[in-house]
């Protein structure tokens, strides 16, 4: 066992030292003093800390303090400086290395977290550790979305390590992404292959798409008996055209559709026979974007704060508007084929996607309540990279502990103020909205709720 010396005889231990030093405030100048191996003791020790994120400025991210991401910074760090013009779209709270969360102590320097992960992985939790070779599983981001983001889907393993191998340029890892959406605003989305009978529909009442689409191939759909085979076959063989035509044919029919449904609402008429208000929203985000069709395949699903949508692989979906908490696995790859100016892969979209139909109800991923915790409901999706709990502490609740998991955790404070004390901790922690909490598995925090209102937070981990 390591000891550092006392001032008269005798030893003391550092687990000693570490507990009247931490209360004192001075752990990080104690350990300056000491050799590299009794740093990193100390390091390993304290296994509970606030982490500083990284912000994606995409276009697409709602502006300044419009944004829940830009909210949430300023409310972790009172000092940043929010500019009201730039677009602040994504928070990424993870280890992934396009954008490694910075621990936030005295201790550490400039260490990130994926670089902590590498010197201590048995702070990971031993399933997860063996189960993910020593890697955290999942990303957990805030999203704000002013504008559309890219119809898209996410590649399966096979898939990913493929494209990976072959495009490493487009497709950075070869890892799988399926998400989980949960709305912090009222939040829009496509998402899956609406049932056949709508598509029809829109075939019939928007003569521009089945114009895209092709007789052959709409004939097709309407032939479907219901067999779920042939109903995929027709509906890849629909969308595939459409998705495949050339550039003008494109150009020229969302011309003639958008005369026509500007020329409607400008007369009152009801337009949404042709879905006319999305349309318009999306071609004046992105005019000339085949995308825009997308519309009459897709499900329009709109989800109120707390509600949540999974997407698996190779589900097609597009993110519309608000904001949200998304939990995936630690991956970047994504395939997209419209309402983008990035790179576009229409081939590999139209031959990996679900085609199975569904209504958007389908879409929708309830929650469970924790069996052990009233305050706590679980989000866990059918994959095992990733949970997501949201933890809501009422107003006459003072003392709280965060359940102790065999997982690595990342903690986010969405509402209310706390401090939390924890054994591992350098030392008592203030919460607030915005600060985002790493804790190690096995590892308990209590909180002492300081918020005249309660606190609201979302957890991500990794249940196996």
């Amino acid at each position: 066992m390591l000891v550092a010396p006392k001032k008269d005889t005798g030893s003391r231990s550092v687990a000693d030292s570490h507990h009247s030093l931490k209360r004192a405030g001075s752990l990080s100048r104690h350990v300056r003093e000491r050799p590299i191996t009794m740093l990193r003791t100390a390091m390993e020790e304290v296994r509970v800390f606030t982490l500083t994120c990284a912000v994606q400025n995409y276009a697409w991210g709602k502006a300044g303090l419009d944004s829940e991401v830009a909210k949430l910074v300023l409310g972790g760090d009172p000092l940043a400086v929010i500019e009201e013009d730039k677009p602040y779209a994504e928070l990424w709270m993870g280890a992934h290395p396009k954008a490694d969360a910075k621990i936030k102590d005295n201790l550490t320097g400039e260490t990130t977290l994926g670089q902590w992960i590498a010197q201590f992985p048995g702070c990971l939790g031993s399933k997860v550790k063996d189960t993910f070779q020593g890697q955290l599983p999942f990303l957990f981001k805030v999203l704000s979305v002013n504008t559309a983001l890219s119809i898209q889907a996410h590649p399966n393993r096979e898939l990913a390590a493929h494209l990976h191998a072959q495009f490493p340029e487009h497709y950075p890892d070869d890892n799988h992404k399926p998400e989980m959406a949960i709305a912090l605003t009222p939040f829009q989305g496509l998402c899956g292959f609406r049932p056949v009978e709508e598509i029809l529909g829109f075939l019939k009442s928007v003569p521009e798409f089945h114009a895209l689409v092709g007789n052959e191939a709409a004939e097709e759909l309407r032939c479907v008996t219901g067999d779920a085979v042939p109903t995929r076959q027709a509906l890849k063989k629909c969308f595939t055209r459409m998705m495949n035509c050339e550039k003008k044919v494109i150009v020229d029919q969302l011309n003639m559709l958008m005369k026509r449904v500007t020329g409607e609402a400008a007369a009152g008429k009801d337009t949404s026979e042709c879905n006319g208000a999305l349309l318009l929203r999306l071609h004046s985000q992105y005019p000339g974007d085949i995308g825009c069709f997308s519309i009459y395949f897709l499900n329009h699903v709109v989800l109120e704060p707390s509600q949540a949508m999974f997407l698996g692989a190779s589900e097609p979906h597009a993110y519309l508007y608000g904001d949200c908490i998304e939990c995936m696995a630690c991956s970047d790859n994504t395939v997209r084929a419209g309402l983008t100016p990035k790179y576009i892969d229409v081939n590999t979209l139209c031959d990996m996607l679900n085609y199975t139909p569904a209504p958007a109800s389908s879409k929708l991923f309830p929650p469970v309540k924790d069996y052990s915790d009233p305050f706590v409901s679980i989000y866990d999706p059918p994959v095992p990279d990733f949970t997501v709990m949201r933890i809501q502490v009422p107003a006459s609740v003072k003392q709280y502990t965060v359940a102790v998991l065999d997982s690595a955790g990342i903690l986010l404070v969405v509402e209310g103020d706390a401090i939390a004390t924890s054994a591992a901790a350098l030392s008592d922690i203030t919460l607030r909205r915005g600060t985002v909490l790493f804790i190690s598995a096995n590892e308990a925090v209590s909180l002492h709720v300081t918020a005249q209102l309660g606190m609201t937070m979302f957890r991500a981990c990794c249940l196996l």
